[in-house]
């Protein structure tokens, strides 16, 4: 989650935007899901990702009209509240939102963990290893999240540009090595595997949302930040089907099955040799732990934003004195983050981001419709990405019913438990309100 800052009169230009989009997409997530995707979608892994795209594009369009009207940085959140006349359902649009960011640091923590552990080598205490570094990642993060360095926008353009540069690389290359006899036949996990698929990894596409939040500090919004959104999710999607095609044009089902969390590094080895497997996991390395940065920064201030609105307990809001860092929220998130982390596997992970993500959009297409006379858009597009959103966490859910009822439970667990939270907080503000009174 990339939260702008700009203390300066410069605004941000289609360049810019197109790069902040671009760098929450490829945030990390591609590196782990990437074996999941051609895992459950089989050779139509390229279709799942664009399948994935569409839904994307959709509520791409939402996000147009919804940020261009009410200029906040607020963004999913104020766009609940200007939709739905009743607090709680905006108050439990923000609560998940907040738990599909955490989600979504899982995800990247996970993949750091993952990745590092590979790139020391397979040992006997792997598993301890990729705890650790998953762990530590997140802690060190919270430590400098906490001292108020800052990550200066130059170095994060620079690690997107390198990661967008070696999987271009990646995918160049590879797409010459590709095998055609392990791309065919093309279903060949069944229709059913490619909407499956697309569901499953739908988070590699959370990130272009944050592009509407700047829109106070954009030279010519009207004009960018639909081409910025729309630009930013084409580029993501030409990157994650050629790397989709490699991978499974370069590797077998087998390998696939083994190497499934890394399964990308594994791929660059047949024609990059060693220093392939090393680069992919150097950028994994670079991207997880930009992403991380920018998501903790980015989640603690959502954090606070809601309790100042009286949305999360007001402890939320505490800061230092002296310094604008809100550090019980930063404590909270990075505590809930290594407790989901070491205690889930890849599946469940990139299933509950990508589950949260799909109600998310799906609400947010809603409120597109909601409003549509308010923000000038037609029904049309708001309802095909609702229903697309809908349908794609519906396949979501059987996919988990049918393979991981216990992943289910958990997810269905840690929903009620936002829900009956914030209700029972929202009945403690009206209880205080009417004391006061």
């Amino acid at each position: 989650m990339h939260m702008v800052q700009s203390k300066t009169d410069e605004k941000l230009g289609l360049k810019e935007l197109v790069a902040m989009g671009v760098g929450g997409m490829v945030g990390g997530g591609i590196f782990s899901v990437l074996g999941l995707a051609v895992g459950v979608a089989g050779h139509a892994a390229p279709i799942a990702f664009f399948f994935g795209a569409i839904i994307a594009l959709l509520t791409g369009f939402s996000y147009v009209k919804l940020g261009l009207v009410f200029q906040s940085d607020g963004g999913s959140f104020t766009y609940l509240e200007h939709a739905f006349r009743h607090r709680n359902i905006a108050g439990i649009g923000g609560w998940l939102l907040v738990a599909g960011y955490i989600g979504t640091m899982a995800l990247y923590a996970y993949t750091f963990g993952v990745y590092g552990t590979a790139m020391f080598g397979e040992n006997a205490h792997a598993d301890a290893m990729r705890h650790f570094l998953q762990s530590i990642i997140l802690l060190v993060f919270m430590g400098i999240n906490l001292y108020g360095i800052k990550a200066a926008g130059k170095s994060e353009d620079i690690i997107v540009l390198v990661k967008v540069l070696i999987l271009a690389l990646f995918a160049v290359i590879g797409f010459f090595y590709i095998k055609a006899a392990r791309l065919l036949p093309l279903f060949n996990h069944g229709g059913a595997g490619v909407l499956t698929g697309a569901a499953l990894i739908f988070v590699a596409y959370e990130g272009f949302e944050l592009i509407p939040n700047a829109v106070r500090e954009m030279k010519n919004p009207g004009r960018d930040l639909p081409r910025a959104i729309f630009i930013s999710i084409v580029i993501t999607l030409t990157i994650y089907i050629l790397v989709a095609l490699v991978a499974a044009g370069n590797l077998s089902p087998s390998d696939i099955t083994r190497y499934k969390e890394y399964a990308l590094a594994v791929a660059a080895k047949p024609f990059l040799g060693r220093a392939g497997f090393m680069l992919i996991g150097l950028a994994a390395l670079l991207s997880t732990a930009s992403a991380i940065n920018a998501t903790l920064f980015g989640t603690a201030r959502l954090a606070m934003v809601m309790a100042k609105d009286k949305e999360l307990p007001q402890v939320f809001a505490h800061k230092e004195r002296l310094r604008d860092i809100p550090w019980v929220s930063l404590v909270f998130i990075t505590a809930v983050t290594i407790l989901f982390v070491n205690t889930s596997d890849l599946t469940v992970i990139s299933a509950f981001a990508s589950s949260t993500f799909l109600l998310i959009f799906a609400s947010i297409n809603l409120s597109a419709f909601r409003l549509r006379k308010r923000i000038s858009i037609g029904a049309l597009m708001p309802l095909a990405g609702l229903a697309l959103t809908t349908a794609s966490w519906v396949v979501l859910i059987s996919y988990l019913r049918q393979t991981s009822r216990q992943s289910l439970l958990w997810i269905c667990i840690f929903y009620l438990s936002v829900i009956i939270a914030e209700l029972l907080f929202s009945k403690r503000k009206a209880f205080y309100r009417k004391k006061n009174v």
